[in-house]
């Protein structure tokens, strides 16, 4: 029951609060700690890709030892002293406000014509090059990180939480931010961050396919075109190099009805991609709020569906 009550509170919290700049934030840790203890590894190590192992280890066990640690400490000085603690940790690790945040100052900026701030704020949120993209492209590549990191940042942090608590839901986010750190494939990193992405592939496997299903859903219910997010979900799920990252995209894609993915630049360099969805209309920068929309959809599905389950199990 204590998971159940959890999970819809901090949800709740985070749709109310969000992550404000006064509040230290455990993932800056986890960021700060992955930068730091790299450039330790990197001296001691010379192979790439076992010193990127010896991170990813490091990194992952602390921060499942850490929150357990905490928590059982805190349980064995009073058990609402835990519950606020384990509460705060969950509140965290959920990023649903915070991904609206960031997405809609890109919509603002484009809104106003302003490119230049329009890019610099889309390249805040995602890996790709953003100095010359247009506006069509800035648009595209705001709803593509929105209907992905409904996975990363939402459904799988709650589906985690709800098997495991603040502990797991911790190194589900460990796992997440070194791939989001290390996982790329530039001479940098293409050895060293493979293991750390291959980790965030398995561990995103089955959420990304339960948040597709919950995506697909939360289209029905706030109206958009439910018919095509299934016809284009069926066609284009594996339209992407990532095994998950076409689930989302490929329903948010058919729900609006505008073409995602295709053709990228990182770190300088184009990188050739399948296109999701069909261009039955051009992209709007209306679409970046939809596509808001659908992710808080299937985000507040995913948190009265899991706490449900556990509140079931308990029962």
């Amino acid at each position: 029951m204590r998971i159940s009550i959890i999970i819809i509170c901090a949800f709740i919290i985070d749709i109310v609060v969000g992550d404000p700049n006064w509040l230290p934030h455990p993932i800056s840790f986890i960021g700060n700690m992955i930068s730091k203890v790299e450039v330790k590894i990197r001296k001691l190590i010379k192979n790439d890709f076992f010193g990127g192992v010896l991170l990813s280890i490091f990194v992952i066990v602390f921060c499942f030892i850490a929150p357990f640690t905490i928590l059982y400490i805190a349980k064995n000085i009073n058990i609402y002293l835990y519950f606020v603690i384990e509460l705060y940790f969950c509140f965290q690790i959920i990023a649903a406000k915070s991904l609206k945040v960031e997405s809609m100052k890109v919509y603002r900026y484009l809104k106003q014509e302003d490119i230049k701030n329009a890019r610099k704020y889309l390249s805040y949120i995602v890996g790709r090059d953003t100095e010359k993209l247009d506006n069509k492209d800035i648009k595209k590549a705001t709803v593509e990180t929105i209907a992905e990191n409904t996975t990363d940042g939402v459904i799988a942090p709650l589906l985690f939480i709800a098997i495991g608590g603040a502990p797991l839901g911790f190194l589900y986010k460990a796992v997440n931010t070194l791939d989001s750190m290390i996982g790329y494939k530039n001479k940098d990193y293409l050895y060293f961050g493979k293991f750390a992405a291959r980790l965030d592939d398995i561990l995103n496997f089955i959420p990304a396919r339960i948040a597709a299903f919950l995506m697909l859903i939360g289209s029905f219910i706030i109206r958009l075109d439910f018919k095509n997010a299934i016809n284009i979900y069926i066609r284009d799920r594996k339209n992407h190099k990532s095994p998950n990252s076409a689930q989302t995209e490929s329903v948010c894609a058919g729900a609006l009805n505008i073409q995602l993915a295709g053709d990228s630049y990182y770190f300088g360099k184009l990188v050739k991609k399948l296109t999701i969805g069909d261009r039955n209309k051009e992209i709007e920068t209306e679409d970046i709020k939809l596509a808001n929309k659908l992710m808080y959809a299937t985000a507040i599905l995913g948190a009265l569906i899991f706490s449900a389950i556990r509140w079931f199990i308990w029962i």
